[in-house]
């Protein structure tokens, strides 16, 4: 099989930092390699406790999800109001924008305006780059078997679904624990074994699967999934198991990472997320959580970025209890 390697990362993923002006247009820009017009923009504050905001081109600007809570989709002018030619502008938001406060941006490049997808038993509007291996789906439940097309033109590895509508959870689909369990982002809980939320099937190149679960796909409900594939050079998903040592277990990525959220899925933890933006040198012990809104925290060791993947550097059962078990998702800086 052949594979594409991408040489810029940049062009499809980076992190921005700024400083809150309380303004009510803010434009950040990024300083990668290429120009980068996201479609997804997931935010959060780093100097105070504040949500979690999530944007993106599908549902449109100056709407956003919290993936710290349960809540339906919400629409403030001063959110993200519109996703630039290389980066985006926010506005007066205090979870945005406050000033005094520093902020962290990541950012995904999808495939623009989005188009009508009819692999899947539910017609589907889907922004993908298959290139990239990153679509935004969204579609209306049925809360019925189905299935919906992603658009991706290869497997999803990852998948995170959340109803706009209604105050649901917010499901995670690896491929490290398969289509039978789901974790859940807004929770520290370990994996749970369900067969409605995927229909007990793992996603294929063209769709993924769902069942009677409201929290997938609640009935005459608008749901977004935001679904990854892997991409060589670029992006790795993936699970390891920790050695309780601070000489920790080494995962390959096949790059550098930039940006990594991991979590330990046969306990209860916290999801966690660093980058090479918040840390310029190793360890990089600059944590967020995508479950609580917690201001950002220094662990005392926490991992490595090294050339060909990421290494933990602590016992703590967050990143590498022996025996433990673990997921991520990985982008190339």
């Amino acid at each position: 099989m052949a594979y594409t390697t991408i040489d810029d990362p940049t062009a499809y993923f980076q992190t921005a930092l700024w400083s809150g002006d309380g303004s009510t247009n803010n434009a950040i820009t990024n300083d990668g390699n290429s120009n980068l017009q996201p479609d997804f923009v997931w935010i959060k504050k780093r100097t105070n406790a504040d949500d979690h905001i999530l944007a993106n081109s599908v549902s449109g600007a100056t709407k956003y999800l919290i993936s710290n809570s349960t809540g339906s989709e919400q629409t403030y002018s001063g959110s993200v109001k519109s996703f630039d030619s290389n980066g985006f502008t926010v506005g007066d938001g205090n979870q945005i924008n406050q000033s005094s406060n520093t902020f962290v941006g990541w950012q995904w490049k999808a495939g623009g305006t989005a188009s009508s997808n009819t692999d899947g038993s539910i017609t589907s509007s889907v922004s993908a780059n298959t290139t990239a291996g990153f679509s935004i789906v969204s579609w209306t439940g049925t809360q019925a078997n189905a299935t919906v097309g992603h658009g991706l033109g290869s497997t999803p590895k990852m998948i995170i679904i959340k109803c706009r509508d209604s105050s649901d959870a917010w499901f995670v689909y690896h491929e490290a624990y398969g289509a039978t369990k789901y974790l859940i982002l807004n929770t520290t809980a370990a994996t749970v074994t369900a067969s409605t939320p995927f229909n007990d099937t793992a996603p294929t190149s063209s769709v993924f699967s769902l069942g009677a679960d409201g929290n997938t796909n609640e009935s005459g409900s608008g749901m977004i999934a935001y679904c990854f594939a892997e991409k060589k050079g670029y992006s790795k998903f993936g699970s390891y198991t920790g050695n309780g040592n601070a000489d920790g277990t080494f995962v390959y990525t096949g790059f550098k990472p930039a940006f990594v959220i991991h979590k330990r899925f046969d306990a209860t933890n916290n999801w966690h997320m660093v980058d090479n933006k918040r840390d310029t040198f190793n360890p990089t012990d600059l944590q967020l959580y995508p479950n609580v809104s917690n201001s950002e925290f220094a662990e005392t060791d926490g991992m490595d970025f090294l050339s060909n993947g990421f290494k933990a550097r602590e016992s703590s059962t967050w990143i590498n209890a022996s025996g433990g078990t673990y997921i991520y998702m990985a982008f190339a800086e």
